[in-house]
């Protein structure tokens, strides 16, 4: 048998849960040990006219304090102006594919692809921009709050 690489080793819980899935709905769960929302059960945002919603999972990014939140980017060239936050966030891409760049000068057509399981800091008072193209794409952001956002292009 080969040895498992550190990915696989941490991938092993998850597919082991998925495996189970039937077991696990056999089972109840103690509320006071582990509470849960499946997909279609988290509240998410209208979309914006930036062409994203959002979908706050823990803490509330508008105050100080921890949170986590899902963003999810639209189809369709939908893309953030170039801005910073004042402290780091931190984000997987979960799903499709994101556009990332950096500057103050707002370049679609210079962003960098970032597939799915991509993992990516936004340093903080530095300058990005950021969103979608030809397909949505799901991220979860982790970053201490507020997580307000400054606009930053110079045109």
């Amino acid at each position: 048998m080969l040895p498992l690489s550190r990915r696989q080793s941490l991938l092993l819980p998850a597919i082991t849960l998925l495996l189970s899935d039937g077991i696990a709905q056999a089972m109840d769960l103690n509320p006071a040990a582990v509470t849960f929302e499946l997909p279609d059960q988290i509240p998410w945002s209208a979309p914006t006219p930036a062409g994203n919603q959002s979908a706050v999972l823990v803490g509330d990014p508008g105050k100080e304090g921890l949170y986590a939140q899902m963003v999810k980017w639209l189809a369709g060239n939908h893309f953030s102006h170039p801005h910073f936050h004042p402290h780091d966030r931190f984000i997987t891409v979960l799903k499709g594919t994101w556009w990332v760049g950096t500057g103050t000068k707002f370049d679609p057509d210079g962003t960098v692809p970032m597939p799915a399981g991509t993992f990516v800091t936004h340093h903080g008072q530095q300058v990005h921009f950021d969103g979608a193209k030809t397909e949505d794409a799901v991220l979860l952001i982790v970053g201490m709050g507020p997580g307000t956002s400054t606009p930053a292009e110079v045109k």
